[in-house]
């Protein structure tokens, strides 16, 4: 079957799985087309239009500085799943190899892998990110470098348990007595049967670096204001809530509550369409 074929059957098999899709699409959209989608400019104050409530003229009200709160949930989208993807994408890369690495040699390389990742996780994984970006910054570089960090222990779990269950398998003996060397059985064959659960957690780590780097931002120590970002929102409305303007912190967080779902509805779909047994 091929690749094309492949992802279109796993998409249409579930309802759910294409909704997830359909919504993922829709931010990946709002990420590359945001500032030309938004109808106001997300930075621009008028200090006589401050704090409306929702209406034709600004869908999601505005703050407390006159600014569009639509615009800006749509503007911050790019950010948000930039940080995350981000974030992802480098403890993906570096804790798969370690991860299969450590769980195909074992040995003393397994205990100085997993005993690094298991000092990662001793800590509460917030408040270690917390503590890295207070160090270093709050940039948008170090919001990543953080989030990374505190998400590589599960990739090297992972890839670890992979690759400790199936480097004695009988295919993998085949595959060494035809020549492959070391590399290469982790890269074409290791790897490759490691991928579906990895995908699966790619998806709830995507969802969790949404979360962590707008939580950072709420207490202060993410995204720095007037960027907009989701967390930044939620928390300049969160003071106007119990005096009734309950949309300059709702609209930003519901986006970020939509976001999170979404990636974790996609995890079970990521994990068929790279599952290689699937591919009947």
């Amino acid at each position: 079957m091929s690749t094309t074929r492949h992802i279109r059957h796993v998409l249409s098999e579930n309802p759910v799985t294409m909704v997830a899709a359909a919504l993922f699409a829709g931010f990946v959209l709002l990420a590359l087309a945001g500032p030309w989608l938004a109808p106001y400019d997300p930075l621009a104050s008028n200090a006589t239009s401050a704090l409306q409530p929702p209406s034709g003229a600004h869908w999601f009200g505005t703050d407390a500085l006159g600014r569009d709160i639509f615009s800006r949930v749509i503007v911050a989208t790019r950010l948000d799943l930039g940080i995350a993807f981000a974030a992802v994408l480098l403890s993906f890369v570096i804790g798969m190899p370690l991860g299969l690495a450590a769980g195909f040699f074992g040995g003393w390389w397994e205990r100085i892998v997993t005993r690094a990742a298991d000092t990662v996780m001793a800590f509460p994984l917030f408040v270690l990110a917390m503590g890295i970006v207070a160090a270093l910054g709050n940039t948008v570089g170090n919001i990543v470098l953080a989030t990374a960090i505190i998400n590589l222990p599960f990739y090297i779990r992972v890839a670890r348990a992979e690759a400790n269950v199936r480097r004695s398998a009988g295919w993998v003996e085949a595959a060494r007595l035809a020549g492959n060397g070391n590399a290469r059985l982790l890269a074409v064959h290791l790897f490759p049967n490691a991928l579906p659960p990895a995908m699966v957690q790619v998806s709830l780590n995507m969802g969790w670096a949404i979360l962590n780097a707008a939580g950072l931002s709420f207490i202060g120590l993410g995204v720095r204001p007037p960027e907009p970002e989701w967390g930044i929102l939620v928390a300049e409305g969160a003071a106007f809530i119990v005096s009734g303007e309950w949309w300059v912190s709702f609209f930003p967080g519901a986006m970020l509550m939509l976001a999170v779902f979404t990636f974790n509805l996609l995890g079970d779909a990521l994990r068929d369409i790279f599952d290689p047994r699937r591919r009947t």
